[in-house]
């Protein structure tokens, strides 16, 4: 249970969580000052910490410096700042002035004005399980401009060194991990589209340079923010690190003033000791307990019509795939792009959300209805933030999309981007959405959003840079509002793929579409990446056809089905095309998903052994008294022996039955030697193993 303490005498604040404290305290000048971050530590000894004597400030070399809590321009503070404002007569520098605080259920608030003009700094720290979650409100009389508005800022102890870890991508081949040490100066991180992005994630760890899969000090911090953000890691030659985050990107200023206060998203911080393993065991356990709004669900097996139809939809096409995916177990039929307006093809009707007459001569009831009937739920795909220069939305309604004047409006896909900061846009868009929720019986939405932001601006509105922020948090209150009204109702993210994944939007999603990218070896080291901080139960996975469409390359279905099996498992194949061979393997190998998916979806993860060109790469998932073991060898290399996959996360005391073989496995044994993978011979070769602990 999540303890905050105020120590009047010292000035100072603790808050100590399941397995770790923070604290932090008011300097002389009132300004909040970062005290301790890491293991447990009784209040005695935070106290020792926070009096004890810096060495002088030789007007070089600030050993303090690095140590603010929300590092802010002004005076001869030269860290990097996550707090930049001007006032209406220019002055740039802050001066902290305490006003008080509260603490309430797990919630710390300290309150601060500036010393002379009228801003108001609230600071907001809250506990959940192993995380601290931070973020920052501004308030003001009178405007002022908020050049930068960080959530927080996270001082980490001195290490003899710093490593990073964090991810990078494009488009089909997001989340690609990466582990470097940190460099001196000033490393950013972030993206300047208007969403998350493929390219970047928001997201760092930090270690020492020795931590491992299973030892090791990490520290974490994660934005739950759906648009443009950035990171700031910041290395001095003295050794000190922070990392500073939060929404926005150079040039874009937030305004402040009467009415207009400006609260930014949430930093999470976490600390653990165990290695990158305990690491994103406790973030997953953060966003089952704390983000997801369904966490209790199992997600159901999914099958989507993209790759089988294309644009090429039709109400007897859909139908066909339907019952096909029927008899294969599947539990969510989803009807992709192309049912509506003129979208025959990516140049047209996007924007018109009115059902294809010619394609869906009744509407859509005929086929929903058939869906239900055959005991499937029914999902479609929607991509409400977009429209097509060639559509009746955009001839209606040009001022609608994020323009300047005099100046191109430059398509991407075809597409422009509508201004979801603009109060009638989102009512349109929340007009036909809960038509078409309400109306149809529609149980999931796949939602979409292909293309960033450019030519970001609202014209006729004073403060057009406010987009940024509106766009995000409209896009944020539609989905609540869609929620609110039709509890039944689930929602996947998608993005182009992998464009839009982080903490906020998790917290209004079901699932989120991990990556265009289905290629089986590929999705590996995707997955591998996503799962360093997102949870299984989240990530959408699905089994396609071969060639591949990204990479062009075969894999067995068995191997296919065993990569995706490790999330979310979905379909999205020419179904009604597949010899009876496949039909049958696929079956088979749903109905084994359906048994180890409460495992999957709701199990701590152990990464075994992390993808490689050659080798076994193997995962493991821990479900109360039930394990799940996945093993992939891409290629056999010179007849090379297996190796025994050691588990993690059993009982030693207990033993372990197989229930496909009948053998029974000592607890002790198999943390210790290993189980043999007992892999196919031959390349693409893939295996599940189930484990069940034995009551002795």
């Amino acid at each position: 249970m999540a303890v905050i303490n105020f120590l009047e005498e010292h000035r100072t604040w603790v808050l100590t969580g399941e397995s770790c404290t923070y604290a932090l305290r008011l300097d002389e000048d009132d300004v909040p000052t970062h005290v301790y971050w890491g293991p447990a530590l009784p209040e005695a000894d935070v106290v020792e910490l926070a009096e004890s004597t810096l060495p002088w400030w030789d007007g070089f070399n600030d050993p303090n410096e690095g140590l603010g809590e929300l590092a802010a321009d002004g005076g001869t503070r030269y860290w990097t700042p996550a707090l930049q404002v001007r006032f209406a007569d220019g002055t740039r520098a802050l001066e902290w002035r305490y006003a008080g605080h509260d603490i309430t259920a797990g919630h710390l608030r300290l309150f601060f004005e500036d010393r002379h003009y009228p801003l108001r700094i609230t600071l907001h720290y809250r506990l959940r399980g192993a995380v601290l979650e931070r973020w920052t409100e501004l308030g003001a009389d009178t405007d002022v401009e908020v050049v930068r508005a960080d959530s927080a800022t996270w001082a980490l102890p001195v290490f003899e060194d710093y490593r990073l870890s964090h991810v990078t991508g494009r488009w089909a081949a997001e989340t690609q991990l990466h582990r470097s040490p940190v460099p001196h100066g000033e490393t950013v991180f972030g993206s300047r589209r208007g969403i998350t992005s493929h390219h970047a994630n928001p997201w760092v760890m930090v270690d020492d340079g020795t931590a491992t899969e299973g030892h090791g000090e990490v520290y974490g911090v994660a934005l739950a923010w759906s648009g443009s953000w950035r990171l700031t890691t910041t290395r001095s030659s003295t050794g000190r690190l922070t990392v500073s985050g939060g929404f926005g990107q150079d040039g874009v200023v937030h305004r402040v003033g009467p009415g207009r206060p400006l609260t930014t998203p949430v930093a999470a911080g976490l600390y653990t000791d165990g290695g990158f393993g305990a690491a994103s065991r406790a973030w997953h356990a953060y966003v089952l307990a704390h983000v997801l709004p369904h966490p209790d669900e199992l997600r159901p097996v999914l099958y989507n019509s993209w790759e089988a139809t294309g644009f090429d939809v039709t109400e007897a096409g859909q139908r066909a795939l339907a019952e096909r995916a029927a008899t294969l177990g599947v539990e969510l039929f989803v009807m992709d792009d192309g049912w509506f307006g003129a979208r025959t093809g990516d140049h047209a009707g996007l924007g018109d959300w009115e059902v294809n007459r010619s394609r869906f001569p009744d509407g859509l009831k005929p086929l929903v209805d058939a869906v239900h009937g055959l005991g499937m739920r029914f999902g479609i795909w929607v991509e409400p933030e977009m429209v097509n220069p060639d559509s009746d939305l955009y001839r209606a309604h040009p001022d609608w999309v994020l323009h300047h004047p005099h100046r191109r409006r430059s398509e991407l896909r075809r597409q422009l981007v509508l201004n979801f900061a603009r109060p009638d846009v989102a009512a349109w868009a929340h007009e036909w959405l809960d038509r078409l929720v309400g109306s149809q019986g529609i149980d999931f939405l796949k939602w979409d959003m292909n293309r960033p932001f450019s030519e970001a601006g609202w014209p006729g509105e004073r403060d057009q840079d406010r987009l940024w922020v509106e766009h995000t948090r409209a896009v944020y209150a539609l989905l609540d509002r869609l929620r609110a009204d039709h509890p039944g109702l689930r929602i996947e993210a998608c993005a182009g793929g992998g464009g839009r994944l982080d903490l906020g939007v998790l917290a209004r999603t079901d699932q989120v579409w991990t990556s265009d990218n289905t290629d089986a070896l590929d999705r590996l080291r995707i997955q591998h990446g996503y799962g360093q901080v997102y949870p299984a139960r989240a990530m959408s996975a699905w089994v396609t056809d071969n060639p591949n469409f990204v990479t062009t390359r075969s894999v067995p279905l068995e191997f296919r089905f065993h990569v995706a099996m490790a999330g979310v498992l979905g379909l999205g194949g020419d179904i009604v095309h597949w010899p009876d061979d496949d039909l049958a393997l696929a079956r088979e190998l749903v109905a084994l998903y359906k048994d180890i998916r409460p495992v999957v979806q709701h199990g701590a993860l152990y990464r075994l052994r992390p993808p490689a060109d050659d080798g076994v790469t193997a995962l493991q998932y821990v479900h109360r008294d039930r394990v799940v073991v996945f093993a992939y060898r891409q290629a056999a290399h010179f007849n090379a022996p297996e190796r025994p996959l050691r588990l993690a996360g059993l009982d030693p005391a207990h033993r372990y039955l197989d229930p496909d073989s009948g053998v029974t496995h000592s607890g002790a044994v198999l943390l210790a030697r290993g189980l043999p993978p007992g892999l196919p011979t031959g390349d693409f070769a893939s295996r599940v193993v189930r484990l069940e602990r034995v009551k002795i």
